[in-house]
């Protein structure tokens, strides 16, 4: 399969972290979304939303929207709770994720570490809303070594991706030490794709 994406992205990240941890073949397309590749005709073709990351398979499938995909490449793996029900509150935390979590936190750090906005400029919802996230997360982590059962799942990889970089959004991980020790974790989980990617 091909894997279209920025690796300045968390997004993408997950794509490659999944890849990586379950041993899936892929060859990795850079596109550069801050140089507008992910907007060309060819790449629409593919992706009509013009998002990274994106999947095409060796039968010409494509599939979009991070969290869809790691959860599809990790079907039938350790990254899927067997039990429904756990499977379920997997889910919940993708979708929250991508509500909740990466509006802020992504955005955040976007603006900052991209476009060189300083901490203050920083959109105060924005911020309340990220602050809240870290918080919700530090609550739950704080009696559990990951986000769903005795396991990690992909509800892990979707959260550790931006996460791990909160500090480039102006976020303070200092104060909430079960997010940093279940980051060390995903981190030694993940091994070498959870770092060399990580741009700076």
């Amino acid at each position: 399969m091909r894997v279209y994406g920025d690796l300045v992205s968390g997004n993408c990240l997950k794509v490659k972290i999944v890849a990586d941890h379950l041993g899936l073949a892929y060859d990795w397309v850079p596109v550069d979304i801050l140089k507008g590749e992910s907007r060309t005709p060819d790449y629409l073709t593919r992706f009509p939303a013009g998002q990274v990351p994106g999947v095409e398979f060796k039968d010409g499938r494509c599939l979009a929207q991070s969290n869809a995909i790691i959860r599809y490449l990790a079907r039938d793996s350790v990254l899927i709770p067997e039990d429904a029900f756990l499977a379920a509150k997997m889910d919940a935390w993708l979708f929250w994720e991508q509500y909740s979590h990466e509006p802020a936190i992504a955005v955040c750090r976007f603006e900052m570490r991209y476009l060189g906005k300083p901490k203050d400029a920083r959109d105060p919802a924005r911020v309340t809303r990220g602050e809240a996230a870290l918080d919700l997360m530090e609550r739950h982590l704080g009696g559990a070594a990951w986000l769903v059962g005795g396991g990690i799942s992909v509800a892990d990889v979707a959260l550790f991706a931006y996460t791990q970089w909160a500090d480039e959004g102006g976020f303070d991980l200092a104060p909430r030490p079960a997010i940093r020790a279940w980051l060390t974790r995903c981190a030694e989980t993940f091994g070498r794709g959870a770092h060399e990617t990580k741009p700076g």
